[in-house]
């Protein structure tokens, strides 16, 4: 009788957590995963791929290479103010004052660059700058003072909504040149053809890299890896997948660097939540704030440093919006902008309890909301309706959120 004296990883020293390499062991721990309520991202991928199979019966341009560029421009400011929701809400925070910070943001940038002659560069310093000292703010009235961010983001909300106003004065709108730097990166530059495709295989090398890398590290720990084939495959559908998806775009005009920009922070930020002490102490915090504490986490440090980050992408958002537009108005961050964010972050799987969420989900999120409006609009469907069917997606992601809560609570995954 023989005997299987093979070592077993230090995190499966359980029987009930032994698990063999292959396909069919991968696909059961896959299918445990989504009975426990892990469902990731599938329901907003799923949902996605539906509203274009929609869309595109009902009107085939809707998938053109023109109108898919056009979307991701659009989208690409408001996805980057949601990046900023996603880290609030990590905590079980709010934010309501970020489309007002965008709009003041920008009126600041404007007005000292048109107004006050100064170079394009001091007034996207200025911007971002007026966005962290909101956040320090916030912070202070949340950690030393005690307020709500409910109730002083709120107070934002309409505060700088009044300062966007008393910046712009009487004129009401400012435009901007359009031989700037802003406006040319924003609006009308885009990544070369042959550039793009060479940044497709640079991000799929450092994709299968650094699982590569990880799965040395938790080797050498003595921890179990996931399936090396499976590994090899995600990255080899990314590629094909990256590789056609930029020749489709570059039939019209490829990838903008507005979007470039807002891939790299989602991208940045995702190595950040994962892979840093900041992040995990963010997911700590988020998930039990008295727990973190105990252990010695400096709570009150965590949450400066997600509030500052949130309202320093909130301007950051509205200043690339005011390039994208070319012009900063009294309607700038102050329509649905707000909305639109936290949407956003919720309906791409960030859960509005705290310490589950991933900043792929503002990127995910946004291109939902982005595919219904432009959907709508090709079919001349009245934006009362827009808002509605956004209300409607935005209560099913809710609702999945604390169906799956409830279940990852019920198999002990908390």
């Amino acid at each position: 009788m023989s005997t299987d004296l093979s070592p077993v990883a230090a995190d499966l020293q359980d029987e009930r957590l032994i698990n063999n390499q292959g396909l069919a062991a991968t696909a059961t721990a896959f299918w445990h995963r989504l009975k426990g309520g892990e469902l990731g991202s599938l329901p907003v991928v799923f949902g996605l791929l539906m509203i274009c199979t929609v869309f595109y019966m009902q009107e085939p341009r809707f998938l053109s290479s023109f109108n898919l560029v056009s979307m991701l421009q659009f989208a690409a400011p408001v996805g980057i103010i949601a990046l900023g929701i996603v880290l609030v809400l990590l905590l079980g925070e709010i934010d309501l004052s970020v489309g007002s910070v965008s709009g003041f943001a920008a009126a600041c940038m404007a007005v000292l660059v048109v107004d006050h002659g100064q170079s394009m560069l001091v007034g996207l310093l200025a911007g971002i700058g007026v966005g962290a000292l909101i956040g320090v703010a916030y912070a202070f009235l949340y950690t030393k003072i005690g307020v709500p961010s409910f109730v002083f983001s709120l107070a934002g909300l309409l505060a700088f909504q009044g300062g966007l106003l008393y910046v712009l004065g009487t004129n009401g709108t400012v435009n901007l040149p359009d031989d700037s730097f802003l406006v040319n990166f924003a609006r009308f530059d885009f990544v070369p053809e042959s550039v793009s495709y060479a940044l497709v295989v640079l991000i799929v090398a450092a994709y299968a890299v650094t699982h590569l890398v990880s799965r040395r590290r938790r080797t050498a720990a003595g921890l179990s890896n996931s399936w090396l084939p499976v590994v090899i495959a995600k990255a080899a559908l990314m590629l094909v997948g990256l590789l056609w998806l930029t020749w489709y775009l570059n039939i019209d005009r490829g990838w903008g660097y507005l979007w470039v920009l807002f891939a790299a922070l989602v991208v940045g930020l995702d190595l950040l939540l994962r892979k840093t002490r900041w992040g995990r102490y963010i997911f700590a915090v988020g998930g039990n704030e008295e727990a973190a504490r105990r252990t010695g986490i400096k709570v009150t440090r965590v949450y400066l440093s997600v509030f500052v980050g949130c309202s320093t992408l909130a301007a950051l958002g509205g200043l690339m919006m005011a390039g994208n537009l070319t012009t900063v108005s009294q309607s700038s961050g102050t329509t649905d902008t707000n909305l639109t964010a936290i949407a956003a972050a919720v309906i791409g799987g960030t859960s509005l309890f705290g310490g589950r969420g991933s900043a792929y989900s503002a990127m995910l999120g946004i291109i939902v909301l982005q595919s219904i409006q432009s959907g709508l609009n090709m079919l001349n469907v009245d934006s009362s309706v827009r808002f509605m069917v956004t209300g409607a997606v935005l209560l099913l992601a809710i609702a999945i959120d604390s169906v799956s809560r409830k279940a990852r609570t019920s198999s002990g995954r908390g």
